[in-house]
């Protein structure tokens, strides 16, 4: 027994005692990450050392699955822990990191008037881009065909926002594959507790969604994808296409978002064997994770930013956009808006 704990201990050691490079490999976060993480999910997430397992060995466990899809088998040989003990403290860690997200969804901002970015001075008053993307799932064999998605994968429509800096600040996930993305949307503007856009704010999405106020999309049937750029030299010819390209650009963040996300956590990036409640709970976590190693590492190896992105802010009483119907005003706001760039760059 005791050559046992000795070994168990050099392993743990092995991960985050000896440098911070076998700590990213392993975890995705340095040591001093996950020093501060293990502060918060004692302290926030109620997580505590159980007889024989301590609350570091807990969260680096659940770490390395998420991290490298690790089967259970797999992280029980490692660890040599049983396969309940490891089963037992994943999911102990997972509703500790559910708790946490009043602390790491962040709340966005708008663009104001003195942004100087090249690509985001244009949209004042935008808090960021929103998007859906797929989660492969396993689901019993009865629920399969609600779950293929059109390319005829097994998934999770995930609905996720981010800001101008890659952190998520809202997510919804849980709806099946096939069910298209702005449905999913209409969803979230319409639960218990719903997906809130500020009067006078607005967020880009692209042409799955509707052009209604509040969510500015791109024009139809205009170039508008970087490859569609990158294949004509030409400069836009007129404020349809200046607007697309702008948009384009801009709206490029969730994609770098969501790209970013599958990198950094392999279990996102093909199905798992956990009852589907748990899988989302999963999708979320990593989504808590992503922002809290983007705000305590701005030199992460996956994704080199120099820039301080500061902590949540706190909440205010707005007044938020309670109508979601396409209409003709928004069309020509955003046809009068294309055009003061149109005429800004001539």
């Amino acid at each position: 027994m005791s050559n046992r704990i000795n070994a168990q201990m050099r392993h743990l050691n092995m991960i985050i005692e000896e440098g911070d490079v076998q700590c990213v490999v392993n975890l995705r976060m340095n040591r001093n990450a996950f020093g501060r993480l293990c502060y918060l999910l004692i302290n926030f997430g109620g997580l505590t050392d159980s007889r024989y397992v301590q609350v570091q060995e807990k969260v680096t466990m659940c770490l390395s699955i998420l991290a490298h899809h690790k089967k259970n088998r797999v992280t029980s040989h490692d660890y040599m822990r049983s396969g309940q003990t490891i089963s037992a403290h994943f999911h102990e860690v997972l509703r500790a990191l559910l708790k946490l997200h009043p602390l790491l969804l962040m709340k966005p901002t708008p663009v104001d008037a003195n942004c100087d970015n090249d690509t985001w001075k244009w949209f004042k008053g935008c808090l960021g881009a929103l998007d859906g993307t797929h989660i492969g799932v396993h689901v019993p064999a009865k629920d399969k065909a609600r779950y293929r998605n059109r390319k005829g994968n097994i998934t999770v429509n995930l609905l996720a926002v981010c800001d101008r800096n890659m952190n998520f600040t809202y997510a919804l996930t849980g709806w099946e594959g096939s069910a298209a993305d702005a449905r999913v949307l209409k969803d979230s503007l319409t639960r218990a507790n719903p997906f809130k856009v500020p009067q006078g704010c607005y967020y880009l999405c692209d042409n799955g969604y509707a052009n209604i106020q509040g969510f500015l999309t791109p024009y139809r049937r205009v170039r508008y994808h970087r490859d569609a750029w990158g294949n004509r030299a030409s400069a836009p010819q007129d404020y349809r296409e200046l607007f697309n390209w702008r948009h384009s650009r801009a709206r490029n963040i969730i994609e770098r978002a969501f790209g970013l996300l599958k990198k950094r956590w392999s279990i996102l990036r093909s199905p798992s064997f956990y009852p589907l409640d748990v899988q989302n709970d999963i999708v979320l976590a990593c989504i808590l994770l992503h922002n809290f190693i983007r705000t305590q590492m701005p030199d992460d190896s996956f994704e080199q930013d120099e820039d301080d992105f500061g902590s949540p802010a706190h909440e205010t009483q707005q007044e938020y956009i309670s109508t979601f119907q396409s209409s003709n005003e928004w069309d020509n706001w955003r046809d009068e808006f294309a055009m003061s760039m149109w005429n800004n760059n001539r």
